[in-house]
């Protein structure tokens, strides 16, 4: 009877700490499209893509190799790899070519749609079986974004709707992938090699790709750049992939519906964009369905 008691402790002590870490990750997150933005502005996507996940993966080796962390097994380098497509390759590529054809504030609202990918991969890779009921709300939740954006007017830059929509199903790959592997490697760990992992080539196609001046580049760009690199590429991901380990990819995955309020309060406040009440008003909504598909996630 002790047993169970301390057994149904600990499951609910680790299931507020995955909704914690989750939540602070989800925090962190919010500021990677606005950040994209501004420097998108003033540097190549593509270069801005290799240069964010070279700092990152310097800075991560850096720390594998201070704390001595053990090396990944023959069996994790597969899905470290696709870790390291999903989410430092494919996410912030296909993100900062996007933003180059729509604002933040337009490409936070497919976020929306986040966790309901992030929820089908947990059940393909991660093993997961939420409730009929949780299904209904994520798809509830993504479809309320979805409707939002098209009555904005999806017409107004197809390829940059696309190129969010591809890079939402891709990341959605990469964070279910990532959040299996850190119940045996550890969060920091996972996307740590997924950086090192990637580092040789992108460092390589960054110095390729670098401009020929950086002497027009402005501070705010500078700004952004570092915020991808250090936050979006490798801090967030530590608390985000122990909250999804720690909670349930299906369940702590739907906090990503927040993301988009913290996100458009960011592009309001720091990039002067327009934010209708129409936004606030579908966040509002999607935040019941965070409530409700938590419910029913297991």
């Amino acid at each position: 009877m002790e047993r169970a008691s301390n057994l149904q402790h600990l499951t609910t002590s680790n299931n507020l700490s995955g909704w914690l870490n989750g939540f602070i990750g989800v925090v962190i997150f919010s500021g990677s499209l606005p950040a994209t933005r501004v420097a998108v502005l003033e540097f190549d996507p593509v270069f801005l893509t290799l240069a964010r996940a070279s700092i990152a993966g310097v800075i991560a080796l850096c720390v594998l190799l201070l704390l001595q962390a053990k090396r990944p097994d023959r069996s994790q380098i597969f899905p470290l790899l696709i870790v390291a497509m999903g989410v430092v390759v494919g996410f912030p590529l296909l993100t900062a070519l996007a933003l180059q054809h729509v604002t933040s504030a337009h490409s936070i609202v497919f976020l929306g749609m986040l966790p309901l990918s992030t929820a089908a991969f947990a059940v393909l890779r991660g093993g997961e079986r939420p409730r009929p009921a949780f299904w209904l709300f994520s798809i509830l939740g993504s479809a309320l974004v979805v409707a939002f954006a098209v009555s904005q007017g999806l017409t107004a830059s197809p390829r940059g709707d696309v190129l969010m929509f591809l890079a939402v199903i891709i990341c959605g790959l990469g964070y279910a992938e990532g959040a299996k592997l850190s119940r045996t490697l550890g969060g920091w760990q996972v996307i740590s090699w997924a950086l090192v992992l990637s580092l040789p080539v992108m460092a390589t196609l960054a110095v390729y790709f670098a401009p020929s001046s950086f002497a027009n580049i402005s501070t705010p760009a500078w700004l952004g750049l570092a915020y991808v690199s250090l936050f979006s590429m490798l801090i967030g991901f530590v608390f985000w992939y122990r909250g999804l380990a720690q909670g349930g990819i299906a369940a702590v995955g739907q906090l990503q519906l927040l993301q988009p309020f913290f996100g458009l309060a960011l592009a309001a406040t720091l990039l002067h964009e327009t934010v209708s009440i129409g936004m606030f008003a579908v966040t509002g909504a999607v935040i019941l369905c965070v409530i409700a598909a938590k419910k029913f996630a297991k």
